[in-house]
């Protein structure tokens, strides 16, 4: 079992940059394990490409029903105190907001404080390094570049 960021769930609800790397890790190992918001963090960027006109109403609604499928079979990790105390301290410790340090402390309550145990999967440059830099194995292992980045 994996624990999913919502970057790593959204390729595999629309098509993206990471729809291939995020199907291929899926298949290999379908079972997902989540923090408690993924699913808000999730509906909130497949909102915001169709607000922006990147996404149309239907192709927005689509990919709602297919999280509302994925969802049925993920595990959640649970809003408890240790997260809250994770992500206060990893917040002071590295580059992340607040919904990215509340994802990486429910890996770190997943992995009983042991990160090295479990695998982390995340397309996001800023929570992969703090991933990265706190013990856990990253999935996929390396990112390819986007045209246009440096």
């Amino acid at each position: 079992m994996k624990f999913w960021d919502s970057s790593a769930i959204i390729p595999l609800l629309l098509e993206d940059a990471h729809t291939s790397e995020s199907r291929k890790i899926f298949h290999q190992d379908p079972a997902m394990l989540v923090w408690w918001l993924a699913d808000v963090e999730c509906v909130s960027g497949i909102c915001r490409l169709e607000r922006m006109g990147h996404l149309s109403l239907e192709d927005a609604e689509e990919a709602l029903d297919r999280l509302r499928q994925l969802r049925q079979h993920w595990h959640e990790v649970q809003p408890v105190e240790p997260v809250k105390e994770w992500a206060t301290r990893l917040l002071r410790v590295h580059r992340l907001r607040a919904a990215d340090a509340l994802q990486l402390a429910a890996a770190f309550v997943a992995s009983e404080g042991h990160p090295a145990t479990l695998d982390f999967v995340c397309f996001d440059r800023l929570l992969r390094e703090s991933a990265q830099r706190e013990g856990f194995r990253l999935y996929p292992g390396k990112l390819r570049r986007r045209s246009g980045q440096a």
